[in-house]
């Protein structure tokens, strides 16, 4: 068996790899078509016209479903290796209600674009890196009181140094766009795709976008260390059924059977 076919560490692999696929993709076909500069646009820019919006869009989609179902399988194993622990459940379903809304951020990324609807994509930015950096923090908290019966202390420090990774990125891709749209060299930059290296705002817009990329690998380096926790799970449905046909009305379960039914619920 090979180590991505172990448990579930195919979900958080999925992730990454369609996820960074996403952004290459559509970064090849927008520097092939001149529609952006080749040195290190914004991702948002390599996504704005069409073919590559299309692709862009169609795959970013998928990485929210990934994402979703990735974290979902961290919630329910954090669940189920600390069942008595109040704290760390309150933490897991804080965690996973972060996730779920950075991953409806990615959906916004992906369907509305940076040229076209800016402030809803802004939105969608926020909800995603900044909510997406709590999740995280969230995470790493978990593992760090999951320690050392549950996780080692190494995991804890890998999460927490891509966290930090994602916060600088964060803060240098804040203050460098404050800095660029501040409009000290001009107006309209939002729409604008090349840049010329002599042009004033040209160093802040090279910091933002460089700020930007980082933020994203940081992001798919968190879930790369999810891959060694999730060989070592596996979810099942169980299948109650409420009739013998499918036009009966639904008859009441038994406790028996309630049981059955949540022990099973994936």
């Amino acid at each position: 068996m090979w180590w991505f076919q172990q448990g579930l560490s195919f979900l958080p692999v999925a992730l990454v790899v369609w996820s960074a696929a996403s952004f290459v993709f559509s970064y090849i076909t927008a520097i092939v078509l001149h529609h952006v500069d080749p040195l290190v646009p914004y991702i948002s820019d390599t996504g704005t016209i069409p073919p590559e919006r299309c692709l862009f869009g169609i795959m970013l989609n998928v990485s929210t479903f990934l994402g979703m179902a990735t974290m979902y399988v961290r919630y329910k194993q954090v669940s189920a290796l600390s069942p008595e622990k109040p704290k760390i459940l309150k933490l897991n379903k804080l965690g996973l209600t972060l996730g779920w809304m950075s991953c409806f951020g990615l959906c916004i990324i992906a369907n509305f674009q940076k040229c076209i609807l800016y402030y809803i994509h802004v939105l969608g930015a926020c909800l995603t890196f900044g909510v997406g950096a709590i999740y995280m923090l969230v995470q790493t908290v978990l593992s760090f009181l999951m320690q050392p019966e549950l996780h080692s202390k190494d995991i804890f420090w890998a999460r927490l140094a891509v966290f930090l990774w994602s916060c600088s990125s964060i803060l240098s891709m804040f203050v460098s766009s404050v800095v660029l749209y501040s409009g000290l060299y001009g107006t309209n930059l939002v729409q604008k795709l090349h840049w010329d290296p002599q042009e004033r705002g040209y160093t802040p817009h090279i910091i933002s976008t460089v700020s930007e990329w980082s933020l994203a690998f940081s992001f798919l380096s968190f879930f790369l260390t999810y891959i060694r926790d999730f060989q070592k799970i596996s979810l099942r449905a169980v299948v109650s059924l409420q009739g013998q046909t499918l036009h009966e009305s639904p008859r009441s379960f038994g406790a028996e059977e309630q049981a059955l039914l949540v022990a099973g619920t994936i």
